[in-house]
């Protein structure tokens, strides 16, 4: 009866979600609320259980960087980007696109992508408005590209930091592994831009020419504030880059520095919160807690442990079969709870493949499967989610199908391309 009804409450919250007739969070907190009034998950579960309950690392990871990003805003930093990477591109919408999707993808791979889409996007929206074009496709463009950068490393995507604790996996073995297939799909995305977004570069030459003539130099309003904020960020990534050594998780580092940088900016109030988006966070509350209800009730288990059993022994099978499962159910179910469950399963799969590459080939597979799968739909990543909070508030909101069906593309040829690389570099010439 439990396992029914938590599927039939997850069911009809994303129907909800993904035909955007009940608002989002309003629909994932109801979820939510129903699987705790019907004694599913309690208290516990939701909030005390690393398994089952809400992930505070992720909304207090959120929460800092918002109220960080919120104070860098006053300072002007964001047009100073804003203007100089309109003036590299010459004008061209396109060669902005490429640009923004490029910087976005390369932190990705050494700051969380949660973190890169709420730093990039101000960017973007004051890059569009400078050439009075519609921001919508840059910001689906910038977050399918932080989807794809984070697979590159152990701390860009919260599902390789799950899969490197459970494998015993370092930064180094991520980067070796993934970094040169990343390269190619961000190579393959970026021709894949001008027709993913077809319609989307028109500028008025005149538009174009006066942003040329533009000083990015006088966009800074407070120099001081922008070296205070230097040091505070400076200080919060060495954070994040610092966890083996300081055991700080990436929450407390960027609540820390959130702390530090409104006591020393001395600004108000609204100025510090105007970044944080509440609905998103509510939305995540909920989601985690619906999720949760299927955890606990075995349904993720379940329907991991059926795609692992098709496999067999065949490694290159189950390689094959973890990389596409993964993409799907990903794009569906938040990719961080879905890595959570496929985790210890793929570990009893390893110990059954003698040979050493063929074995990380299955938690490549996973990684790439689970970070890539995060572009299917618009709650597949939690950037997703974000950049989807942020263009709401712009008054530029994108909705789920919008998403979706630039989502499901960048997917499949991310995955296509995933699958060659994967049978060549560790089993045809392992």
């Amino acid at each position: 009866m439990t396992v029914a009804l938590s599927i039939a409450v997850f069911t009809i919250a994303y129907i909800l979600i993904a035909s955007e007739r009940v608002h989002k969070t309003i629909a994932a907190l109801a979820g939510g609320g129903v699987v705790v009034l019907v004694g599913i998950v309690g208290s516990d579960d939701v909030f005390y259980s690393h398994r089952t309950g809400i992930d505070w690392n992720v909304l207090f990871l959120l929460l800092g960087m918002m109220i960080i990003v919120g104070v860098l805003r006053q300072t002007g930093i964001f047009e100073y980007v804003a203007i100089w990477a309109a003036k590299r591109a010459k004008g061209s919408a396109l060669r902005v696109m490429i640009l923004l999707v490029l910087i976005t993808a390369t932190a990705s791979g050494f700051l969380d992508n949660v973190t890169t889409v709420l730093l990039i996007a101000p960017v973007t929206m004051l890059v569009c408005e400078r050439l009075e074009v519609a921001p919508t496709p840059f910001l689906i463009a910038e977050v399918l590209a932080s989807n794809i950068g984070g697979a590159a490393t152990l701390i860009g995507d919260p599902p390789n930091i799950i899969i490197g604790s459970r494998a015993g996996l370092s930064f180094n073995d991520f980067f070796w592994n993934l970094t040169p297939i990343v390269l190619i799909e961000l190579a393959v995305f970026t021709l894949l831009l001008p027709r993913l977004f077809r319609g989307s570069f028109e500028v008025d030459p005149e538009r174009a020419a006066d942003v040329m003539q533009l000083e990015e130099r006088e966009a800074i309003r407070d120099p001081r504030l922008l070296v205070k904020c230097g040091i505070v960020l400076g200080a919060v990534f060495a954070g994040f880059f610092g966890h083996p050594v300081f055991h700080l998780e990436p929450s407390l580092v960027a609540l820390l520095g959130a702390g530090v940088l409104v006591l020393i900016s001395g600004l108000p109030q609204r100025d510090y919160l105007s970044a944080v988006e509440w609905e998103t966070l509510l939305f995540f509350v909920g989601l985690f807690v619906m999720i949760g209800a299927l955890v606990k009730t075995g349904v993720i288990g379940r329907l991991a442990k059926f795609a692992t059993e098709l496999t067999g022994r065949n490694a290159l099978v189950a390689t094959m079969l973890i990389l596409v499962v993964s993409a799907v159910l990903s794009g569906v179910i938040d990719n961080i709870p879905y890595v959570a469950t496929m985790s210890p399963l793929v570990a009893e799969l390893v110990e059954h493949v003698d040979h050493p590459a063929q074995a990380d080939a299955l938690w490549w597979a996973l990684a790439l499967g689970a970070d890539f799968g995060g572009n299917l739909t618009a709650v597949g990543a939690s950037a997703n989610v974000v950049m989807l909070g942020i263009a709401k508030r712009s008054d530029h909101p994108i909705s789920f199908w919008e998403f979706t069906r630039k989502g499901i593309v960048v997917t499949a040829v991310t995955i296509v391309v995933a699958a060659p690389y994967l049978w060549l570099r560790y089993f045809a010439f392992a």
